[in-house]
């Protein structure tokens, strides 16, 4: 194995045995000792369930990669795998340097121990001596900052205390390599964020293995995706253009319809109808040396953008337009803006639903919304053949320099079941020339900024 590498699979596969009834694993017990002691061929008493088929890759040095798939994909025995708690039953995993992983909920914490006890015997089976521990004891603590409790069995912990101890000890054991399965999801959002301010940074010098279903979570952090399905790796790359192929996967099959062939690309006819209003530049508006200014350039709507559709409806334009309507091809932040979204039924539909999402070229989603709120108590009905537009009227921030795109959709239904018609990424795409942003991802107009101050005895 490469020096150069922190992991490396070769042909991997997991297979466990599923037993329908107690007694049959005593049967295989003592069918398989009876076959090698007679020479005969052994009874299989067990169904085979295959949880990885030959996964092989290998993660560099340095290197931040997400996992990502449906639950029962293979995410955590891969994890099991690497980390050396399970055995594969082909292939090989060789790992450099020490690893320090988060599994699934209080694993390595025996319940009756206190969490102090915990730290101690977690901790030393990470790697670390007696006296190791000793010195970051306190710092272990604090980080964790579950107070008294520390005194406590486990067993009294909520879930959430367990992650707090659990992200804690790996925290402090000079890993170098970090695998985080999903347990954060369980923990409050001031430890959470906690959390990923210490993997950011873990992330300067260590690699990181980072399992999730919060496929926005893992755009952000990682440089490289894995897209696990039913124990077989689907694909390997690009985190963005990985996790939009896997959400349109689960969307697919969630889709009662089914895939479909992509609707028509519109002619030249049919758009010159939804572009009859001349475009305008917001930025007359405004002198070039205001500090309001962030230029937002803003390209046209692509029909033809990656995405999903069932058949029942299409989106037709996707346009930022003034308060008036008028298509607009430069925004200057901070100024009302409209997102318009105009769709097509070619179905009949009841409760139509058309949202959006703005993200920056990570795929990190910055804001977005949709229409159920709004006509939740008197929804719409669509007959074939009905046009929907759909108008977002916001403030828009201010932006950091790079590009953004617009991701919207089209769904029938509400807002825990619906059915998505047409889901296009990256429909819409503007890109922040300059901007005032100080520091963050977006920045918020200020009315006013001011001081005062007051003399000591007046």
């Amino acid at each position: 194995m490469s020096s150069s590498l922190a992991i490396e699979a070769c042909g991997v596969a997991k297979c466990f045995h599923i037993y329908d009834k107690p007694r049959d694993r005593l049967r295989q017990v003592f069918g398989s000792a009876f076959a090698r002691l007679f020479k005969t061929q052994e009874r299989r008493h067990y169904r085979p369930f295959w949880a990885l088929k030959e996964c092989s890759f290998e993660i560099r040095n340095g290197e931040a990669v997400g996992v990502i798939g449906r639950n029962g994909s293979g995410k955590s025995t891969l994890l099991q795998l690497i980390c050396g708690t399970l055995a594969p039953t082909a292939g090989s995993v060789a790992v450099n340097g020490r690893v320090a992983a988060l599994l699934e909920l209080g694993s390595g914490f025996n319940p009756e121990f206190t969490g102090g006890e915990n730290v101690y015997m977690n901790a030393s089976l990470l790697g670390l001596s007696r006296q190791e521990i000793d010195d970051r004891y306190d710092e272990i603590v604090e980080f964790a900052e579950i107070g008294d409790f520390i005194d406590q069995p486990v067993k009294t912990y909520s879930s959430g205390m367990m992650v707090r101890l659990a992200f804690s000890v790996i925290a402090h054991v000079d890993a170098d390599t970090l695998i985080i399965d999903e347990a954060l999801s369980v923990g409050d959002v001031f430890f959470t964020q906690k959390c990923m301010r210490f993997i950011r940074k873990f992330m300067e010098s260590g690699t990181v293995l980072f399992v999730s279903h919060d496929t926005a979570a893992v755009r952000a952090l990682c440089n490289r995706v894995i897209w696990l399905d039913e124990g077989s790796i689907v694909a390997d790359g690009d985190p963005k253009e990985v996790s939009q192929g896997y959400l349109d996967a689960y969307f697919l099959e969630q889709n009662s319809c089914g895939q479909r062939s992509r609707p028509q690309r519109e002619s030249r006819s049919d758009r010159a109808k939804w572009q009859t209003i001349p475009l305008r530049d917001q930025r007359d508006a405004f002198i070039n040396a205001s500090n309001l200014r962030n230029d937002l350039r803003v390209y046209a709507f692509d029909p033809s953008a990656a995405g999903h559709w069932s058949g029942g409806g299409s989106i037709v334009d996707v346009r930022f337009t003034d308060q008036q309507g008028y298509p607009l091809s430069w925004i200057v932040g901070s100024e009302v803006v409209v997102l318009e979204v105009t769709a097509l039924a070619h179905e009949s539909m009841e409760s139509p639903i058309v949202g959006f999402f703005v993200r920056d070229r990570m795929g990190q989603e910055i804001f977005g919304d949709n229409t159920y709120l709004s006509y939740a108590d008197d929804p719409l009905y669509l007959a074939e053949g009905d046009t929907l537009r759909a108008r977002f009227e916001f403030q828009m921030p201010r932006l950091a320099k790079g590009d953004y795109t617009v991701t919207v959709a089209l769904a029938e239904g509400d807002q825990a079941s619906h059915r998505q018609h047409h889901w296009l990424h990256d429909a819409l795409t503007f890109r922040s020339e300059t901007t005032s942003v100080a520091s963050g991802i977006v920045g918020i107009p200020m009315n006013r900024v001011s001081l005062e101050h007051s003399h000591v005895g007046r």
